[in-house]
């Protein structure tokens, strides 16, 4: 995840991958497209369980805290994992680690437990973890340092496409099959438990899916030889002075960076993950129509990735990235106050803001990195534990003032990583690959 510099004539010359690798790149791009699929497709469930459930949003907000909670506990572990056996182990076991999690779908249908459908998310987002940590730097390393960027953004132009196919399995398979709320009402107790098993097993049927993807991914990628073009760079880890840890945390850019992550992926986690719950209790769209509204914002997130990327190669990285966050934080208030369409509109609106936001302070807060990028990389994935986190409170608000004020909470965290913005556009940088420089205040 990075973001698109203009390109130099050295650039344009230098191969997109290195000829041995193109296979191996195409394997890769499936992984992206693999962990979009599942993470979208998590944002439908928080709706599904409250249903299900009969629970709060707060209670049923839960699904997400699980998903990015093991994010942030399994950054590292995989950047340790890269250090000591390679991306390709740590990639294998993302992938392997992510299908035990699918296939954990399988007991919790039949226990009928939140808790066991928690601990099947965990594990599966566990996987991801690992396997994001491993696949941005192993696409990095897999042609001519001149041509890294616009490899890994043509990578990552592969997630949103997976996020479409999350969120359309989810209207398609989950949905329109969901026993409705007003036939709940005059179902005896045995009616209501039959009702929430045959729900739960339409939950079962796309991780499935993803779990049988990932084992096919798995088995492609172990039964092939690939070997880097160059080999990773020793990282001294202690805490001294002269250790990756503390130039990290010495490094201004950097740590904001990582501040601005966490603040954008909680964002994109409320606003996805409670689009559908806005269309139904503020615009009374039904369940089903509502996932379409889904799905019209990560197609919006889809095609503004490809014309985000177009505009950083003419524009400053961080005036894009100010334009769009205060372009982000206009549509949450708009969500706020005009509690009709047009507010609907707005929500899903932001997904054209937070296409631009990830790749963008990734690439922002890794530059002049060099070495320490391996361990900074696990940082920014790290930050990921804002979508685990700010749902919670964007619940809450909603079980308190209604769902329309609930998007208070990704406006804030929008208008922070507005502040990040400004932050880089008053400071100096050095060059990509220069050596890195003071920075002023």
């Amino acid at each position: 995840m990075a973001t698109t510099t203009p390109v130099d004539t050295d650039q344009r010359a230098a191969p997109l991958v290195s000829r041995h690798l193109r296979v191996p790149f195409v394997l890769l791009i499936l992984c992206f497209a693999a962990w979009g699929m599942a993470a979208n497709l998590t944002d439908i469930l928080v709706g599904v369980f409250r249903g299900i459930f009969d629970m709060s949003n707060l209670q049923s907000s839960l699904v997400q805290f699980a998903y990015y909670g093991a994010y942030f506990l399994l950054a590292v572990p995989a950047a340790f994992i890269n250090a000591r056996y390679g991306f390709k182990a740590g990639v294998l076991v993302g992938l392997g680690l992510a299908a035990v999690g699918g296939f954990l779908f399988i007991p919790a249908s039949q226990l009928l437990a939140y808790e066991m459908f928690l601990l099947a998310l965990f594990v599966l987002a566990a996987g991801l973890s690992i396997l994001e940590t491993s696949a941005n730097p192993f696409v990095i390393g897999m042609g001519e340092e001149a041509s890294a960027t616009q490899r890994l953004n043509l990578a990552q132009s592969f997630n949103p496409v997976g996020a479409n196919i999350g969120v359309l399995m989810g209207a398609v398979l989950i949905l329109p099959g969901l026993t409705p709320e007003e036939s709940k009402t005059i179902m005896s107790e045995s009616e209501l438990l039959a009702s929430q098993s045959a729900d739960l097993g339409l939950v079962l049927r796309p991780y499935l899916v993803i779990a049988a993807v990932l084992v096919l991914i798995w088995l492609l990628i172990a039964f092939r030889r690939m070997e880097l073009p160059r080999t990773p760079e020793a990282v001294d880890l202690t805490s001294g002075s002269g250790g990756t840890f503390a130039r990290l945390w010495a490094n201004r850019h950097y740590r904001y960076g990582v501040m601005a992550q966490f603040f954008n992926v909680a964002a994109q986690t409320c606003v996805w993950t409670f689009t559908i719950l806005y269309a139904q209790d503020v615009v009374g769209t039904s369940a089903g129509e509502a996932g379409w509204w889904l799905q019209a914002s990560l197609i919006i997130f889809l095609v503004s990735r490809f014309v985000m990327t177009y505009l950083l190669g003419i524009f400053r990285p961080a005036v894009l990235l100010l334009v769009m966050a205060v372009f982000g934080v206009a549509c949450c208030l708009t969500s706020m106050f005009a509690l009709n369409i047009v507010g609907l509109i707005a929500v899903v609106s932001i997904s054209a803001a937070l296409s631009l936001m990830f790749p963008t302070i990734y690439g922002m807060a890794l530059q002049g990195l060099g070495p320490d990028a391996k361990f900074g990389s696990a940082g920014l994935v790290m930050a990921i534990l804002g979508g685990a986190l700010v749902p919670m409170v964007h619940a809450a608000v909603m079980d308190t003032a209604g769902s329309a004020a609930g998007y208070l909470v990704p406006g804030i965290c929008l208008a922070l990583v507005a502040a990040y913005a400004v932050f880089d556009l008053r400071n100096t940088r050095p060059p990509i690959g220069a050596p890195a420089a003071p920075v002023q205040a």
